[in-house]
């Protein structure tokens, strides 16, 4: 892991997580036919007393620090809370209880990022290097890089298309590829590297090496313990929005290994 450290010699926290807790409310958890109709009565009031609101405490008491040059992958089986997570650190989803805080600003990458699917990839690059803060001189310089690095165009002249046409590879591959032309505080990437082939993935891996050296803290949800194994040098396992382990990736993968017979 490259150090960052400031002039006495400290590493540089990027994201503190106190104790924080994330609670989704769910109107007419009742669930089944029925319940729009019964959720609309409430709303003209043709029902009295309260409504009928489930709790989903999704993120329970998280602490943990990130530090500058770190790439920490979050690992646990489905609704664990891990995509939860990164939205709150993000600052997309408010805490319940706890706080965290960031240096600089969070960008979250997962496979649906929104681009728009109307327009051609050549102008989504443009509009999503705008939203990531590049200035329009930046992007057209990075504009060729982003393009190969993507490989979308390997069969054909796909970036002057409109995004409706792509695969959903194609469009995962294309969000990571204009994501990762620029350097950022805190990068998250929420399964973005599990749509692609070998060749994609391993220059993604290889991209967030490079953005770990540059500065930069980065997070990485996936399923795929090889893409944490290849990219992270520590790991944050939760398992029903519980903390259960967080350490060096050899030592935390082999203990949910074990336990999940992967």
């Amino acid at each position: 892991m490259a150090e960052h450290t400031n002039a006495t010699g400290a590493r540089i926290p990027t994201v503190v997580a106190d104790n924080v807790h994330v609670v989704y409310r769910v109107q007419g958890a009742g669930g089944g036919k029925g319940s729009a109709t019964a959720a609309l009565s409430r709303i003209i009031g043709r029902k009295g007393g309260r409504s009928n609101v489930r709790e989903v405490h999704a993120v329970k008491g998280v602490t943990f620090t990130a530090y500058k040059g770190e790439a920490i992958g979050l690992i646990g089986t489905n609704g664990s809370g891990k995509s939860t997570l990164l939205r709150t650190i993000a600052g997309l989803l408010p805490a319940e209880r706890g706080r965290v805080f960031t240096h600089g600003q969070p960008s979250l990458l997962g496979v649906n990022a929104a681009l728009m699917s109307d327009l051609t990839g050549e102008r989504n690059v443009i509009l999503g290097g705008l939203a990531m803060g590049m200035t329009r001189e930046e992007i057209r310089g990075h504009y060729r890089q982003i393009v190969d690095f993507s490989g979308i165009n390997d069969k054909g002249d796909f970036i002057s298309l409109p995004m409706r046409t792509y695969s959903s590879g194609m469009g995962a591959r294309l969000r990571f590829s204009i994501a990762a032309a620029k350097s950022h505080d805190v990068l998250m990437i929420d399964e973005a590297l599990a749509t692609g082939d070998a060749k994609f993935q391993k220059r993604s891996e290889a991209r967030i090496r490079e953005l770990r050296k540059d500065a930069g803290t980065v997070f990485l949800v996936s399923h795929s313990l090889g893409s944490i194994r290849g990219t992270c040098d520590r790991v944050l396992w939760l398992e029903k929005g519980e903390l259960l382990m967080d350490g060096p990736t050899d030592e935390v993968l082999a203990a949910y290994s074990k336990e999940s017979g992967k």
